[in-house]
């Protein structure tokens, strides 16, 4: 059902025919408690901001019993409405998915609403997945804050909206493609970005839309190729990319610095490595990625051993 309210806004009240929780399916999308492209408001309700191909929009998603109210506003507000069953998993097909092991079983059965959304927004995947390759979480999502702040645009938000962190809601759309191929050297360094991760990400930004065509749903499909046919964009990252933009159930982000101790500890009580987390995760071919998401929300984490790693600070080389 669409619906307009107060001037600017757009209105779905969307009722899933699948158990869906609202933050669990969207968590993927934070990039950090101070995501400038994403917040948690007083009432409940989760905001994204996003640049849809009808231009920048803001979307907030509230679960209310068994339907989710939908609001958005800017000129990408309906496109943004019409990708919210998506967003929530409506194209996932989980049924072809059977828990062998019970941290498995376990944990599906305490969250069946989680589900594997699509956005259908490539480059807005891969720009942060870039960030965060070979550092650790909070060094990339530092970047990504000083990136949107200074680069973004604020999103079409009504006024007098309360975070769940106090504060007044300030949304930032990410920038446009043309806009991140020119930011300068110097504001990549004040971010903290090397220039390896700034080239990455301004070639991709150059061959942005051929990027957004032909997402495909299988790991083979021509998003993929497209993917790993860009300098500095690998296994992992692409990985990462289609979890979110494609809602791809069988992405395993090989070469992660965490996931295989994670997988194999949950699995076999031992860490391993890439290629045992692999073997481990080959019967559950189709929903390998599935699986991670599954483990991760187990609690299940191999012991600590050794000092953690320190975060870097670029700007300070």
């Amino acid at each position: 059902m669409l619906g307009t309210g107060e001037v600017g806004i757009l209105e779905r009240v969307w009722s899933p025919p699948f158990a869906v929780e609202v933050g669990l399916v969207l968590g993927p999308h934070r990039r950090g408690t101070g995501d400038p492209a994403f917040a948690v408001d007083t009432g409940g309700g989760y905001w994204r901001a996003v640049r849809t191909p009808e231009g920048p929009g803001a979307l907030r998603l509230r679960p209310c019993s068994d339907v989710v109210e939908a609001a958005a506003w800017g000129p990408g507000a309906a496109w943004l409405l019409d990708a919210v069953p998506e967003m929530l998993g409506a194209a996932d097909d989980p049924s072809g998915f059977e828990p062998r092991h019970d941290v498995l079983r376990e944990v599906a059965r305490r969250r069946p609403g989680l589900r594997i959304g699509r956005t259908n927004r490539v480059f807005e995947a891969l720009v942060p997945a870039v960030l965060e390759q070979k550092v650790l979480s909070n060094e990339a999502w530092r970047a990504w804050r000083y990136l949107l702040r200074r680069f973004g645009e604020p999103a079409p938000v009504p006024r007098g909206v309360v975070t769940d962190r106090g504060r007044a809601l300030d949304l930032r759309v990410p920038p446009a493609p043309e806009t991140w191929a020119m930011i300068p050297s110097w504001e990549w360094h004040r971010s903290g970005i090397e220039a390896v991760r700034a080239r990455t990400v301004i070639g991709a930004a150059r061959v942005a839309s051929r990027l957004e065509r032909g997402l495909g749903d299988a790991a083979d499909g021509p998003a993929e190729s497209r993917l790993r046919s860009l300098p500095g964009v690998g296994v992992w990252t692409a990985a990462e990319t289609r979890q979110r933009a494609a809602g791809d159930p069988d992405a395993v982000s090989v070469g992660d610095y965490n996931l295989p101790a994670l997988v194999g500890w949950a699995l076999t009580g031992s860490p391993t490595d890439d290629a045992g987390m692999l073997e481990l995760l080959e019967p559950y071919r189709g929903h390998r990625h599935r699986v991670t998401r599954l483990l991760e929300l187990s609690g299940a984490r191999p012991p600590r051993r050794g000092p953690r790693l320190a975060v870097r600070d670029y700007r300070s080389f």
